[in-house]
């Protein structure tokens, strides 16, 4: 079992997440360009077929091994991962992006919980909970002050995001609680990709319509971008930060990613972003501060 101790996060942690912020930003942007082309849970399923096989090359090259001994773990991960993307990928086939993206990364919300009571020294203590509070308040006004409201987007979109994020939290606890964690973040993500891989084309007939869409060169280059940047690249470098800093913190950066999806939701999509967005952002980073501020 993992037990190795996790630290604050330093400013080398700091950048590494913001950025990924920014690629995981983009990632519901693509996803729902992508799901154009092709149907969601095949878009995710070839996805994790590509990602595979990228992987795979790069860890034989490097002789990174795969730990077939850790196949039960393994199995448990590749199922959380399964669950999270296919959830995910609906979700953004049935509502906006800004409002998947505001209830798929409430997911520290579910982190924090299970970190209280599961990971030494990550315990909720007063100034981290009101970061929290804050953050998510961020989140909501995000979802609430763009055009349409609360009132966009399905119910089975909303439920699946959520519970896509949820599934996130599971597959961190997961992670950190098994000795699958202490093992390079490369063999991680393979084995959730090689899962997902054989489950979600297995299961994609039973979403309903055709497996493809209207695939053409953009959506080949969406496909090739998130199965080489979002899968080999940054979910890797997500998992090399977990086993060195603390899960709640690194998770609560997820908080600033709605309000950079609802600002390439504008760029890109032409969505309206409403006066309450610059609010809701300051109440993200203000969230972050305290939930990052080190114990004296």
């Amino acid at each position: 079992m993992s037990s190795a101790p996790r630290r604050p996060l330093d400013p080398t942690g700091f950048w590494l997440m913001f950025g990924l912020a920014l690629l995981f930003g983009a990632n519901n942007l693509m996803i729902k360009l992508g799901n154009e082309g092709l149907q969601p849970v095949f878009f995710a399923g070839v996805r994790s077929v590509i990602g595979t096989g990228a992987l795979a090359l790069w860890m034989a090259w490097r002789k990174i091994p795969v730990r077939l001994d850790l196949w039960r773990a393994g199995l448990v991960m590749g199922l959380l991962f399964s669950a999270e993307f296919m959830l995910l990928f609906i979700a953004l086939d049935n509502t906006s992006v800004v409002r998947a993206s505001s209830l798929f990364y409430a997911m520290p919300i579910w982190l924090a919980l299970a970190a209280h009571f599961l990971f030494p020294g990550e315990r909720l203590t007063g100034p981290r909970a009101l970061g929290f509070a804050l953050g998510f308040s961020g989140v909501v006004l995000t979802l609430a002050g763009r055009a349409g409201g609360l009132g966009d987007g399905s119910i089975a979109g909303d439920l699946a995001a959520i519970f896509a994020g949820v599934s996130w939290a599971a597959i961190v606890v997961v992670s950190r609680k098994t000795t699958l964690g202490n093992t390079p973040a490369e063999t991680q993500i393979l084995w959730q990709t090689v899962v997902s891989a054989v489950l979600l084309c297995a299961l994609a007939p039973l979403y309903g319509g055709p497996l493809v869409r209207d695939f053409d060169s953009f959506q080949a280059i969406m496909l090739v971008v998130q199965a080489l940047g979002v899968v080999c690249v940054g979910f890797v470098t997500w998992f090399w930060l977990l086993g060195r800093y603390q899960a709640s913190t690194l998770a609560s950066f997820s908080f600033l990613t709605p309000a950079l999806s609802a600002l390439l939701g504008w760029l890109v999509l032409d969505e309206p972003v409403a006066a309450t967005t610059p609010i809701a952002i300051a109440l993200l980073i203000t969230g972050l501060m305290l939930i990052n501020r080190h114990r004296a």
